[in-house]
């Protein structure tokens, strides 16, 4: 199988390619290629890897490369929900031009791909004829209100089109919030439920941006990456119809979060968050789902998070290991 990843350099798309190397196969198929595309470069052990192909630069540069045949894509390459809102043309350029020209080789190379595109829960939001449900599922309205949302919407009708026509075998996955996330806060609107538990566990103090009730559904990126191979693995009849589905999430508010970094890391570590309100990331997080639910997901076998608690012992147990930053856990000593 020769598999392309775009985004496979990031902290999601890094944990695929290393998961898929290391089962070996997808879908009963040997990996015999696996191509990263991104704007930089991957971790080092995956470049190591002789299976592995790298791609350095902007997607729109990389026409060639869609279009010389692939068997199978997981397509996660994408400028994220702030970077959006503060610069529109860059989130068009990003996020439908790179897809469209992605979907373009495709079709081109003829041979029908199977792919799997990360879309995100920032396509459902709040309308005056559409208001949100407590619990957006598989079969609620899609109505976003950021263009990162937007942007993710027309990318799985895209996908669904392309499908239609045969030209290539597509499934869009719905993420939930991926948490926690190692490294610098990132310019998603998002990045704050993992800097509140990242910065304390390093010793830093650090700030909420929205109060302690919000609620919304998150995942860690363990169970996000079985998702999205799980996903890639079903059949279309397995899919049960739309190519599109929610990832299971953990559906847990702010306050819950804290709760839970206190339990795992002691009350000195939750004390290093304090609430200081930024009035324009709340206002992007006041139009997101406030949690969701994954029926058509829990029958592939899918299911969430056992528990906040178990996501941070997760990220803790990740920090040991040499890919994690040094110090990443000083804030516990």
């Amino acid at each position: 199988m020769k598999l392309l990843i775009t985004g496979g350099a990031g902290f999601v798309g890094a944990r695929l390619a290393r998961a898929i190397l290391q089962k070996g196969r997808l879908d009963g198929q040997a990996i015999a290629e696996l191509h990263i595309a991104d704007m930089f470069a991957p971790p080092a052990d995956l470049a190591a890897d002789q299976r592995v192909r790298v791609h350095t630069g902007p997607l729109l540069n990389q026409a060639a490369l869609f279009a010389s045949g692939f068997d199978a894509v997981f397509h996660l390459a994408s400028a994220v929900s702030g970077e959006c809102e503060l610069d529109f043309d860059l989130g068009l350029h990003s996020n439908l031009d790179s897809t469209r020209l992605l979907l373009d080789g495709l079709r081109r190379a003829g041979n029908a791909p199977r792919l799997v595109f990360a879309s995100s829960v920032a396509v459902f939001g709040p309308d005056a004829s559409n208001p949100l449900p407590d619990l957006v599922s598989d079969h609620t309205l899609p109505s976003p209100q950021t263009s990162y949302g937007m942007h993710k919407l027309v990318c799985e009708h895209l996908i669904a089109d392309y499908t239609r026509k045969g030209f290539v075998d597509g499934r869009s996955a719905r993420l939930m919030t991926v948490t926690v996330r190692p490294g610098k806060p990132n310019g998603a609107a998002s990045s704050f439920f993992s800097g509140i538990i990242r910065e304390p566990l390093a010793g830093v103090e650090t700030t909420c941006p929205v109060d302690a009730g919000v609620t919304h559904p998150v995942s860690s990126p363990s169970n996000t990456v079985q998702g999205l191979i799980t996903v890639f693995e079903a059949s279309q009849q397995a899919m049960g119809g739309r190519l599109a589905l929610n990832l299971p999430g953990l559906n847990v508010s702010v306050g819950e979060m804290l709760q839970a970094l206190e339990e795992v890391a002691g009350p000195a570590v939750r004390k290093r968050v304090r609430f200081e309100r930024d009035e324009r990331i709340a206002g992007i997080v006041a139009n997101w789902a406030r949690g969701a639910s994954a029926d058509r997901a829990h029958a592939l076998g899918l299911k969430p998070d056992v528990s906040f608690k178990a996501i941070i012992e997760q990220y803790i147990e990740d920090c040991r290991s040499p890919a994690y930053p040094a110090g990443a856990l000083q804030g516990m000593s």
